[in-house]
């Protein structure tokens, strides 16, 4: 898997939240050897023995379950000492969702749009009142569970930064996915100087929330730019299909990239789906932006 990806003429590769215990051996082989370098890991990796497929939600930082909770801090711990074993900088993590007992608001605003795919949603009054509705019921349902977020990552804090590793808690796509986008600069001023925790910006998501009407990109990373750690890349299409090759959807690039600083992290996250070439024509094109915002 990393020979493949180093043929490809990549030097450092992410480890996803799919990566199975099975692996391990041949990644560490693989490090050991020179073959490829790990920039960063996602949580949970490598994933629990038994789970066989991407599980980035298996247990939420956000659940006040105190099984589930233990568990997130159990195999948080585990991924920490595997990205600090491999050298890696930093753990890109999710921080959980608010639960609704029946019907999530979000379920009301993706069948909106389903079933309106003309509906502009800046100007769509029917829409907009559904948002700003579904919002505010967000919003009332999060406090248990984003205080319980906090805790968390109090918890895993001094454990990451003995290892040296930082926490990118990552923007998420979901409506119930926690933070509400806007809410970032408050969970960087609680949890303060002394924290592992900085913004990972995922170019994706943050496109698909701004098709939905709850983002603006630049706004959104001008808000949170002192605290980016890094990006995940990929394109979107029209009608929100992510993990796409860059440039071939919706999203400003150029634009991203004005936020590109020399410490931080730019991966490539891209569909299995995609063919070689695809990969190679993003990274090109990822290369291209970056040799105009850091020319030698």
């Amino acid at each position: 898997m990393l020979r493949e990806i180093a043929d490809l003429g990549f030097t450092h590769a992410e480890l996803s939240h799919g990566i199975r215990i099975v692996l391990v051996p041949g990644i560490l082989k693989a490090v050991e050897e020179g073959v490829i370098k790990i920039s960063s890991t996602h949580n949970f990796c490598p994933l629990p023995a038994g789970v066989n497929q991407a599980a980035p939600n298996l247990f939420e930082p956000s659940q006040v379950d105190s099984k589930e909770h233990d568990q997130w801090q159990r195999y948080t711990k585990r991924s920490l000492d595997f990205a600090a074993q491999l050298k890696a900088r930093l753990l890109v993590m999710h921080l959980g969702s608010v639960k609704f007992w029946w019907f999530s608001p979000g379920d009301k605003v993706r069948t909106y749009l389903d079933n309106h795919p003309e509906a502009t949603v800046e100007t769509d009054p029917a829409y907009k009142a559904l948002l700003s509705k579904a919002c505010a019921k967000l919003r009332n349902q999060m406090p248990e569970y984003w205080d319980q977020v906090l805790r968390s990552l109090a918890k895993v804090n001094a454990y990451a930064l003995e290892r040296g590793i930082a926490i990118g808690c990552e923007n998420r796509e979901k409506f119930e996915e926690l933070p509400m986008d806007e809410d970032f600069p408050k969970l960087f001023e609680a949890l303060g100087k002394e924290t592992a925790c900085g913004y990972w910006h995922d170019t994706g998501h943050a496109q698909i929330k701004q098709l939905m009407g709850l983002l603006d990109q630049r706004s959104h990373l001008t808000a949170n730019a002192e605290r980016l750690l890094g990006f995940h890349l990929h394109d979107v299409t029209s009608d929100g299909k992510d993990h796409q090759p860059v440039g071939s959807g919706s999203v400003d690039f150029q634009m991203i990239s004005e936020f590109w600083k020399p410490h931080h992290l730019l991966t490539l996250e891209l569909s299995p789906r995609l063919k070689p070439d695809d990969v190679l024509r993003s990274k090109s094109r990822i290369e291209a932006l970056m040799a105009k915002r850091f020319p030698s």
